[in-house]
């Protein structure tokens, strides 16, 4: 009986000093928490917090320029009245169709979203309801220094609306909107990319300006409205690129990754969310539906094979529509099954078993698209796709030369029963060479004989086209040129000397402007971040961090569901960071790659990269780790202690 009490009590005893040793290896006294970035809607909620809480009538209303410090060209106007009235409110342009009316539904509290501002002016808006009457002169600030004014504009104002061109940047220059004298009434100054559209409750969706993979791959989605508030925030461990499409349900249709996949590829993964949960519904992974080999494209890779650049769905056939730039391939599968139901492109270098699934072209003046973008169905059942041209041909003994090609916006009619495809329009032929756009790049279908379509990538080495996008090539001019066709004419032409993703036409207020203050939702998740290894055993002879820490310009941040490592090494370096906790070390390894998941900008380090190393962030997210985490950094073996810890 004493035995046991005495090996009980050792074991105790031994209990606590483990314990002991291991918390101080955890969390030294020198240990600083590491410092914590606050995320948009953190700053939202805090901004809010500031806003009237007594609101006054009229006369004396309160106006907040820029509420929400990130759409410079916005204001809120906020006032009572004693009785319910619907405010309408003008905001006072340079001529007729720069001038936007909007009457708000009917209340007694009212907080008026003031947007179409111009910059750098103080602007007229009237508020009035009844017979009450008031202007209000708001004053903004002028663009940035290095914002982008087209170069020209061309407009016939007799068959234009008043609506917007909303532009998102693949280049220089912010998510913007231009009315139709090429006046900036709209922008955002975060880092928002891809698609900007607006939903059917009337907010904007966009992309999240934080990254989950370089060099373009987003965490995710924000619904937002114009006035930059954010009503939820969708994270998906694939991350965004690209494209989504909202389907009659509400749901979303993102066009996304898999990168815990064991084939490393990307860009053929998408996936549904559900809208008020962000969990991922159903998945579509595009190795199920082809052959990666088949098809090759001039930018085609293992890892990026096919490149997914759009998302449609088409609920009178119940399938989606896909475009893979790598493949020259426009494809359409089941939304129930997955299965391929056919294939719009030049079927060379594709399987025998695939064939069937291409169309036989009739009609005149046919021609097959090339790394094509933007693949839509219309609602005449027609594809409309922007055909960016890129070679026309498969055979790199037919290569057509950049400065001899074109782009164009391309619409097919197909038959599924007989396969058989006739080209039904097309613009951008006629303008040769000045309208060809290699990459990225936009149509949109407006109304029937009315459309946009965007050659947003023209790109210019030496005076002369380049078949590359801006960032490989060594660009020396970039435009992005937008026309909007209707009845067989041109009516509106904006030329912007920068290259932009997409261009969307909207209207300044939707129909259901429904401004709130309720708070913003997080939804989803990024994921685990996978485990490079998972040691037991203690932390032991770790060097000091301020070593390496200015000599690799070391950074470590916490964000709301994230820790953020960054720093900067040559190639070669073996970079790992070790979270440690209660004996047990969890490793991440640091990939030193300039552009570790693209065709489209290849790892190439040029000469000074590899003699002073490059930029690298390493992303850890929060799910799967819980409790304080001391900070190790492992630099080609030795290890050095940050003296930070992150708490999960």
């Amino acid at each position: 009986m004493k035995k046991k009490i005495v090996i009980i009590t050792i074991i105790i005893i031994f209990v606590l000093v483990l314990g002991s040793f291991l918390v101080l290896n955890d969390l030294s006294t020198n240990n600083k928490e590491v410092k914590f970035v606050s995320s948009l809607i953190e700053r939202e909620s805090k901004l809010e917090d500031d806003f009237p809480i007594k609101l006054k009538d009229l006369a004396d209303a309160d106006v907040i320029v820029n509420p929400y410090e990130i759409s410079p060209l916005t204001a809120l106007i906020i006032f009572k009245t004693e009785k319910s009235v619907s405010p309408k409110v003008t905001i006072e342009g340079d001529d007729e169709l720069t001038t936007y009316e909007y009457t708000f539904e009917e209340g007694t509290e009212h907080y008026l979203p003031i947007y179409g501002l111009y910059p750098d002016r103080d602007n007229i808006v009237v508020v009035e309801y009844g017979d009450v009457r008031r202007e209000f002169t708001i004053t903004t600030e002028a663009l940035p220094d290095d914002f982008i004014l087209p170069t020209s504009v061309n407009a016939d104002k007799s068959e234009l609306t008043n609506d917007l061109y909303f532009f998102t940047p693949s280049s220089g220059g912010y998510t913007c909107a231009y009315d139709v004298n090429g006046s900036v009434r709209w922008y955002l100054t975060i880092n928002s990319i891809w698609e900007v559209n607006r939903l059917d409750n009337g907010h904007l969706m966009l992309s999240t300006e934080r990254l989950v993979n370089s060099p373009y791959y987003m965490t995710g989605l924000y619904e937002m409205d114009m006035l930059g508030k954010i009503y939820k925030e969708y994270s998906l461990p694939g991350g965004y690129h690209h494209d989504y499409y909202e389907m009659p349900n509400g749901n979303l249709l993102v066009a996304s990754d898999d990168f815990t996949s064991g084939d490393g590829t990307v860009e053929d993964y998408v996936v549904e969310l559900d809208r008020e949960t962000g969990k991922i519904v159903k998945h579509f992974d595009l190795k199920d539906v082809l052959n990666m080999e088949d098809g090759k494209s001039e930018n085609w890779t293992q890892y990026d094979w096919f490149h997914n650049n759009s998302v449609w769905y088409d609920e009178k056939t119940n399938s989606i529509t896909l475009s893979g730039r790598h493949q020259d391939a426009v494809i359409n599968i089941d939304y129930d099954s997955g299965d391929l139901n056919w294939i719009i492109g030049d079927s060379t270098n594709w399987s025998s078993e695939y064939q069937k699934y291409f169309f036989k072209p009739v009609g005149d003046d046919f021609e097959w698209q090339w790394s094509q973008h933007a693949a839509m169905i219309t609602p005449e059942g027609y594809v409309f796709i922007f055909d960016n041209g890129n070679n026309k041909s498969k055979n790199k003994d037919e290569y057509v030369d950049a400065s001899d090609s074109y782009s164009r916006g391309v619409m097919y009619k197909i038959d599924t029963d007989n396969m058989t495809i006739e080209q039904v329009f097309e613009y951008g032929k006629e303008r040769g060479s000045e309208f060809y756009s290699p990459y990225i790049s936009d149509v949109d279908y407006l109304d029937n004989d009315h459309y946009i379509i965007h050659s947003g990538g023209i790109v210019y080495v030496d005076g002369k086209n380049s078949n590359q996008p801006a960032g490989i090539g060594g660009a020396d001019k970039l435009v992005s040129d937008t026309v909007e066709y209707k009845d067989g004419e041109v009516i509106f032409e904006i030329v912007l000397p920068t290259n932009n993703y997409r261009v969307e036409k909207m209207s300044l207020y939707p129909e259901n402007e429904n401004f709130t203050l309720e708070k913003a939702e997080r939804v989803g998740s990024l994921g685990e971040t996978p485990v490079t290894s998972n040691k037991l055993g203690f932390v032991l002879n770790s060097k000091d961090f301020k070593d390496i820490e200015e000599e690799h310009n070391i950074s470590i941040t916490k964000e709301v569901d994230r820790l953020v490592f960054t720093g900067k090494f040559k190639r070669g370096t073996n970079v790992n960071v070790i979270l440690y906790k209660n004996g047990t070390k969890n490793i991440y390894n640091v990939p030193i790659s300039r552009k570790p998941y693209t065709a489209l900008c290849v790892d190439i380090f040029t000469e000074e990269e590899t003699k002073e190393g490059i930029s690298v962030t390493k992303y850890i997210n929060e799910e799967g780790l819980s409790g304080k985490y001391s900070i190790y950094v492992e630099v080609d073996g030795t290890i050095y202690n940050s003296n930070r810890y992150v708490e999960f």
